[in-house]
């Protein structure tokens, strides 16, 4: 394996996993509510794409922080940031925790953190590195780098408001016929555009029948996630489809019955189902990689 390459992939990674924090802080809302505008401190957010894009760090919350710390001022209370060692509220409540007992001199409870700050952008770098190990130089491994991204996004979104947003799944299923029939035009590469389209329609259609038999327990994001699902899985044809779209039943399945024998969880408690669909399609691509 081309440790150039590699390299590559892993920036890449890098590099797009550090702006998903701030996009799945702005997505995680409920159904009702409009996309966030602004930190949890209230500041807008600037930057490209009308502040969707930039660092998990606003830039007024870590100038303040860094006043603080300088000269000792205590007033205002610092603006956390970090991953989900301590998960928000569900559904994005931003309401504050009460201020701590005691001591009067201490600042109050701060915002709560964008989420996550380290897991997204280290699952899209592993991504990203395995996606590359396994496909190596072939045309279709640009189709995996640029699809990898909003697909730990939308799993970040998911997981904590079970929720997966229009303006994510549509345009990924549209990206990834148009990435994938680009890769099919080049030379040396190793799927199938037509059974892609195929696969797509497949596994969205099977969804679909899920949903339209038990709404209360697939959602209709679901289903257009499987779109671009099954795009990816049936580009290395129709095992790696069935393998891949078994895989997130399996693995939503694991997790599941993990929470119950663990007591976190009944037999009807909701999960997100988001984040099993792309690991098992992820599976099924890396396998469908290697052995093309």
């Amino acid at each position: 394996m081309d440790l150039v390459l590699l390299a590559v992939a892993a920036v890449w990674g890098g590099v797009t996993g550090l702006l998903i924090p701030r996009a799945a802080y702005r997505f995680a809302v409920r159904p009702e509510e409009p996309w966030r505008t602004a930190c949890p401190a209230g500041h807008a957010f600037t930057g490209p794409l009308g502040g969707w894009w930039g660092p998990a760090r606003c830039t007024p919350c870590a100038s303040r922080v860094q006043t603080s710390v300088r000269y000792g001022d205590e007033a205002e209370a610092p603006v956390a940031y970090g991953d989900e060692t301590e998960p928000p509220a569900p559904h994005g409540d931003e309401t504050e925790p009460p201020a701590p007992h005691g001591d009067e001199t201490q600042p109050p409870a701060a915002p709560l953190p964008y989420a996550p700050g380290t897991l997204a952008p280290l699952l899209t770098v592993l991504a990203c590195l395995a996606l590359t190990a396994a496909t190596g130089s072939r045309p279709e491994l640009a189709a995996w780098l640029l699809l990898a991204p909003p697909a730990v996004l939308l799993a970040t979104v998911d997981r904590r408001v079970h929720r997966l947003p229009d303006p994510l799944t549509l345009p990924l299923a549209a990206a990834a016929v148009l990435l994938l029939g680009g890769a099919a035009l080049l030379p040396g590469h190793a799927g199938s555009w037509t059974s892609g389209l195929l696969g797509g329609l497949v596994l969205g259609g099977f969804y679909l029948l899920l949903f339209l038999i038990n709404p209360n327990g697939m959602g209709f994001g679901d289903v257009k996630l499987a779109l671009a699902l099954g795009v990816a899985l049936g580009w290395y044809g129709w095992e790696v489809l069935f393998l891949g779209g078994f895989a997130g039943f399996l693995f939503g399945a694991a997790y599941g019955l993990g929470l119950v024998l663990l007591r976190r969880a009944g037999r009807r408690t909701g999960i997100p189902f988001g984040p099993f669909m792309i690991a098992g399609a992820l599976t099924g691509v890396l396998l469908g990689a290697l052995a093309a």
